[in-house]
Order: structure tokens, then C-alpha cells, then sequence
């Protein structure tokens, strides 16, 4: 079992900066990807960025240059680092972890991004 617990949302202006944590607990040695989706209200879940255990990183086009992922294993905690966020950017944004056999999913932590 892995637990996922996010943190770091809230509301910011455009233009403005959020970082995101997602605190990992559990079976962590079993996890070989990591990654961050969002959900705007009326639209379906989508992937923003992952990361593998062995430091690889996708980004979807809406977010590549403004959005960085990273870790700190030893704090077992990844991040999410969002600049220059815009109105669209607003979401829900969910921590999941991948394993063998499964995936996991924190719950939630929601960006506004309003002026």
C-alpha cells in the first residue's frame, strides 16, 4: 500500500507561483513513477508532469517551461513547482504514485488561479 498526501494549493494571482507537495508513505520501494494530474470542473482528468524513479520527466505541452517536478527522496516528498500560472491552470491537482500492480491517488489539492 502506498498513502499520497498533497499540500501547497491555493489561491494566486496570473503570473503568480504555487509549489505543490505530495508526502509519500508506505510500500515506496515499489513505486516506479510519480506523477501529477489536475481536473478543471467539467473537464476529465488530465496529466500535467511524471517522473521516474530513475529521474526521467514528461510534461504536457500546456505546461512544459512554467512547471517543473522534482523529489527529495529522502524527504519522500515530490513537487511540483508552477510559474507564470494562468487562469486555465485552475484545477484540482492530484499526487499519483505508480507500482507493479497498481496506481495511488492523494486527495486533491486545489489551485485558483484568479485575479
Amino acid at each position: 500500500q502506498v498513502q499520497l498526501v498533497e499540500s501547497g494549493g491555493g489561491l494566486v494571482q496570473p503570473g503568480g507561483s504555487l509549489r505543490l507537495s505530495c508526502l509519500v508513505s508506505g510500500s515506496i520501494g515499489s513505486i516506479y513513477a510519480m506523477g501529477w494530474y489536475r481536473q478543471a470542473p467539467g473537464k476529465q482528468r488530465e496529466l500535467v508532469t511524471t517522473i521516474t524513479s530513475g529521474g526521467s520527466t514528461n510534461y504536457a505541452d500546456s505546461v512544459k517551461g512554467r512547471f517543473t517536478i522534482s523529489r527529495n527522496n529522502a524527504k519522500n516528498t515530490v513537487y511540483l513547482q508552477m510559474n507564470n500560472l494562468k487562469s486555465e491552470d485552475t484545477a484540482v491537482y492530484y499526487c499519483n504514485a505508480k507500482t507493479a500492480t497498481r496506481g495511488y491517488w492523494g486527495q486533491g489539492t486545489q489551485v485558483t488561479v484568479s485575479s
